[in-house]
């Protein structure tokens, strides 16, 4: 009887580390390099392991549909808030347990039901050519139809999502007959027609095929702070607009995360979340990554402070996801491709 005791004691303890071992199933739509040391931090601190899976975002909401209640994902952290809206939408998440670091959190970066919430702030205001645009001639988006911006505005195209969330923002705030209005005089103003990401918007302001574009704040940080000499001094040719500050306040969106439906370790999955917004997290986020952290009192990195400060907006981030259709409908019918 000893001896079978004896054994039953061994197998428990060579067993144990297996049982205890916590982990974390992340499936990111961020870059691993813009992620993965936040993510070694967390495990050295708390033991718990990070199996991280990247991917495109549109992507990862697919493999999450087509897994199903096999998915051995715990959480989805991806950009844009329409994305975490279209997986909620789909049935892919569950509600988040609030927690202490939660609470602190502002309300509208917060799905109303709690299935998703904001990780980092991503601000999308006008980018200038720093010889050849007045501040005073584009206070506000509206501005952006006068007939002096004919042929002058560069943006990306109507699939990519953050326009489509800055036209539902808009929706929400102004309705759609004035929207649409807005869309269809910024589509005759165009220089060219849409192509290429935020960062070649920007390049195309250094180089004059335009004098105005619509970018997020951290591509032109990620170029200011690029080794390479060229991007460098291509985004020195541009500055940043704060449009709107004297009514509705500059786009706002955010990156953010959503607990799994079928999250096999929910428990883990919320300590993950919750050491994301930390204050250690939160400086990483903008000392690094130059995103704005969405929690307040945490220092800005050096570039972002020097874009200033501005008054966003307050919509509901929800509201985003739920016009998502009918901003690409508006956008569809003024012409944007």
């Amino acid at each position: 009887m000893k001896n079978i005791i004896s054994c039953l004691f061994v197998i428990t303890i060579m067993l144990s580390p297996y049982v205890a071992a916590e982990q974390v199933n992340l499936y990111s739509a961020r870059k691993e390099a813009l992620i993965k040391p936040l993510l070694d931090k967390f495990t050295q601190q708390t033991g718990i392991s990070v199996n991280l899976v990247t991917g495109k975002a549109d992507n990862l909401i697919t493999r999450l549909k087509s897994e199903g209640k096999y998915s051995p994902a715990d959480l989805l952290l991806t950009t844009d808030v329409g994305r975490l809206y279209r997986a909620k939408q789909q049935g892919l998440t569950q509600e988040i347990s609030v927690s202490e670091a939660i609470t602190k959190l502002p309300m509208n970066f917060r799905d109303e039901q709690g299935h998703w919430l904001g990780l980092s702030l991503r601000a999308r205001p006008l980018m200038v050519a720093v010889d050849r645009v007045n501040v005073q001639d584009v206070a506000n988006l509206e501005d952006l139809v006068n007939p002096q911006w004919k042929g002058k505005v560069c943006i990306r195209s109507s699939s990519n999502i953050y326009n489509q969330s800055m036209v539902a923002s808009l929706i929400a705030q102004q309705g759609e007959s004035a929207t649409e209005q807005w869309i269809t005089g910024l589509v005759k103003n165009f220089a060219r027609p849409p192509q290429g990401g935020d960062r070649d918007q920007i390049k195309a302001v250094a180089a004059g095929l335009c004098d105005v574009a619509i970018a997020n704040t951290y591509y032109l940080a990620g170029m200011l702070s690029s080794d390479d000499e060229t991007t460098q001094q291509q985004a020195k040719k541009v500055r940043v607009i704060w449009p709107n500050q004297a009514d509705r306040g500059a786009h706002i969106n955010i990156s953010g995360v959503a607990l799994a439906k079928n999250a096999p370790n929910k428990a883990a999955a919320v300590k993950l979340i919750d050491f994301l917004l930390s204050e250690e997290s939160q400086l990483w986020y903008a000392k690094t990554n130059h995103e704005y952290p969405v929690l307040a009192g945490i220092p800005w990195s050096e570039l972002l402070q020097s874009f200033g400060t501005f008054k966003t907006e307050q919509v509901q981030l929800g509201k985003l996801g739920e016009l998502n259709a009918a901003a690409v409908q508006l956008m569809d019918r003024a012409g944007w491709k």
